[in-house]
Order: C-alpha cells, then structure tokens, then sequence
C-alpha cells in the first residue's frame, strides 16, 4: 500500500489539533494590555505545543517520505500515534487553566512520553517491513534522538511530580533538541 493516504490523512489530523488548540484560546473582555496578563500560561502553554506538534508533523512528513510503502502493521501504529497526539489540546487547555499546577503538567508530560514511545513504535514497524538495508534505515541509523528522548521525558515527568515547571523546562529542552534541524532523511533522500 502507498505511503500517500497515510501522510495526508496524519497531515489533516495534525492541522485539526492545532486548529482545536487556537481555538480554546479566548480573548479578555476588556481592551487594556494588562487584561492580557492572565493569559500568559495560557499562551505559553500553546506555543509548546504548537511547537510540539510541529515538529511532530516534520519529522512524521520525513518518515513517510523516505518511507516506500506500508501496511496494516504501519497503518495501526501511526494511529496509536494520532491518538496520543490528540489528547495534547485537552492536556494544553488544563494546564493552560490551572497556571501550570502539578496534575495538569504530570498529565501534559504523560502524553508526550507516550506519544514519543508510539512515535518510536511507528519507526520500528516501518523498519521492520522495509529492512535493515533500507534506505529508511540508514536514515534514521542508531536513532539517538528518538531514544534519548523518551529518557529526558521520564526524567522530566519524574521532576514535575517535584515542582510542575521544573518538569515542564525539560519538556521544553526536549522541544529544543528536535528544533535544531536533523537532516539524516534528508541527507540521504537528496
């Protein structure tokens, strides 16, 4: 089966999320800068994970392009993905609300463990039905990134439970790792 029906329909299903996630964010009544303070958690909160789901989308769109082709297998595994990926707009809007407090923080970093961990998934079962010689695989090659990951947000979780921000700043180093461009499909699909 082509790869094409599985990049558009994760496309429509990312752009949905972050329509959901503009769309709780609500404007003050009052006209003044200062109405605006309140809002800040907010809007901290949804740049994350606009950020996060952006980079989702890269790096899901380079998977899929260097991918040849999938099956049910591929096919269960990116909705396992799309599942975790969508409860982020519910878990932004909580944290958003509740200025960042423990279980809202401790819930926010629990999605993104698993999305990583169902992101990881969708990469091994792409390799397994393309093989080790793949092109694929020599992209992604040890695939460090990916793992270390996981490993900074079990940390960071475990950090949240301390003190929320504590664990939200290593969700955003995590952001930043995967900010910094990583062109290994690229590279090797030019």
């Amino acid at each position: 089966m082509k790869t094409s029906r599985l990049e558009a329909f994760s496309d429509g299903v990312i752009a949905i999320l972050i329509t959901i996630m503009v769309l709780e964010l609500r404007p003050p009544h009052d006209v003044t800068l200062e109405s605006l303070r309140p809002l800040i958690p907010v809007l901290i909160g949804y740049l994350l994970s606009f950020v996060f789901l952006g980079i989702y989308w890269v790096n899901h769109h380079h998977l899929i392009h260097a991918s040849q082709h999938v099956n049910g297998r591929v096919l269960w595994a990116n909705i396992h993905l799309l599942f975790w990926l969508s409860l982020i707009p519910f878990a932004t809007a909580w944290m958003g609300e509740t200025h960042f407090s423990k279980w809202p923080v401790v819930l926010y970093g629990v999605l993104l463990l698993f999305a990583a961990v169902s992101y990881y998934l969708l990469v091994r079962a792409l390799l397994t039905l393309h093989g080790p010689e793949s092109l694929l695989a020599d992209a992604l090659g040890a695939d460090f990134k990916g793992k270390i990951s996981i490993v900074f947000y079990l940390v960071s979780l475990a950090l949240a439970f301390i003190h929320p921000w504590i664990g939200f700043i290593g969700y955003v180093l995590v952001a930043i790792m995967w900010l910094i461009p990583d062109r290994r499909i690229e590279r090797k699909i030019n």
